[in-house]
């Protein structure tokens, strides 16, 4: 089945050889597309390839479980996604985007996003598969739509806000696509050039929809409010109130996100974490609003204890957040009083 390469999905595998314009063979034949064959197969400007016919192909947008959500918020969710891939390839080669699309695909999924209010849910099916970067950019741009919202921002606020949450990684697109996730594991100079995103995403955005508050969003995402950010070493007065939106909501993303399961913090620990950071790197006003706008969603939901025993969230404790009373079958769990355990894992 012939497609032109903008429709081109990863995961769909290459029925043919490929080849440049020069007769130079680019991707075998039965390759599966990973997201750096697309960049290659753009970069020597090749517009159709031959792929196997699948009844059913799986989008980008399914590397996120949105099992649960309603029909509608689901296929926007998928829509956005998709979208973004489009956007960050259009970046990839033409150094800039069609901003409208971001418009069209957004906000009609940001209108869905009051009728959700368990924002636990839709963070906890969100956070089931891996952290593409595509889906992570969706992530960071609903979370920080919630916390904009939470801090009283006006509707168009916390779209401007969100939007800037969704485009704040598209700098990437400039990186080789080897530097573009897991930055802990590159070397000094491989470093130094990841954050570059940051500068990169600026120059994107303004040439795109010359809009600098939106791209000067994608420039300080990495700042921290005690100086130890990148690129400026900005302080907390020197970053702009929508960045410290981004970044609790960017941070959070990160550290829920489905990496190795050894290092995985549970939905808990990551509040616990993000609230030690609000005294520091990240600015307290959205740190706040994120705690006390999702800890009355955790009463209700199921848990599991470092112990293996699994019970229900009662009644969060005022004075301890972080450690609820927990039903466990017909007895009563106080983590205030009980030190040793913790919540490990939550259930949607």
């Amino acid at each position: 089945m012939i497609i032109h390469i903008t429709e081109l999905k990863q995961g769909q595998r290459l029925s043919s050889d490929t080849f440049n314009s020069s007769g130079v063979p680019l991707l075998k034949k039965g390759v599966d597309i990973k997201e750096e064959d697309i960049t290659l197969l753009l970069r020597h400007k090749v517009e159709y390839v031959d792929i196997e016919a699948k009844e059913e192909i799986k989008p980008v947008a399914d590397m996120i479980a949105i099992t649960g959500l309603s029909p509608v918020l689901k296929e926007k969710i998928n829509r956005s996604i998709d979208a973004y891939q489009s956007i960050f390839l259009e970046a990839l080669t033409k150094g800039k985007f069609n901003a409208e699309v971001v418009d069209e695909l957004l906000q009609p999924l940001l209108l869905d996003l009051d009728a959700q209010k368990d924002v636990v849910a839709l963070l906890l099916h969100l956070e089931k598969e891996d952290d593409h970067l595509y889906s992570h950019s969706l992530k960071v741009g609903l979370l920080s739509y919630y916390i904009a919202e939470w801090l009283d921002y006006s509707k168009h606020d916390c779209y401007r806000i969100s939007k800037a949450g969704y485009l704040h990684d598209i700098g990437k697109s400039r990186l080789p696509s080897i530097l573009r996730s897991r930055p802990e594991e590159l070397n000094a100079s491989e470093l130094k050039e990841y954050k570059n995103h940051t500068t990169y995403g600026y120059d994107i955005i303004m040439e795109s929809m010359n809009d600098k508050v939106t791209a000067s969003v994608a420039l300080q995402h990495h700042e921290r409010g005690d100086g130890s950010g990148y690129p400026n070493r900005l302080y907390k007065r020197g970053i702009h109130p929508f960045t410290q939106i981004v970044s609790v909501a960017d941070v959070f993303v990160n550290m829920t996100a489905a990496k190795n399961e050894q290092n995985k913090q549970g939905f808990v620990a990551v509040l616990q974490s993000i609230y030690e950071l609000g005294f520091s790197k990240l600015n307290e006003k959205p740190v706040q609003a994120l705690i006390h706008h999702l800890a009355p969603n955790l009463i209700g939901k199921k848990v599991q204890l470092t112990n293996g025993e699994q019970g229900t969230i009662i009644l969060n404790n005022p004075l301890d957040i972080f450690r609820p009373l927990v039903q466990v079958n017909d007895q009563f769990v106080d983590l205030t009083k009980v030190r040793a355990l913790h919540i490990e894992e939550i259930f949607v």
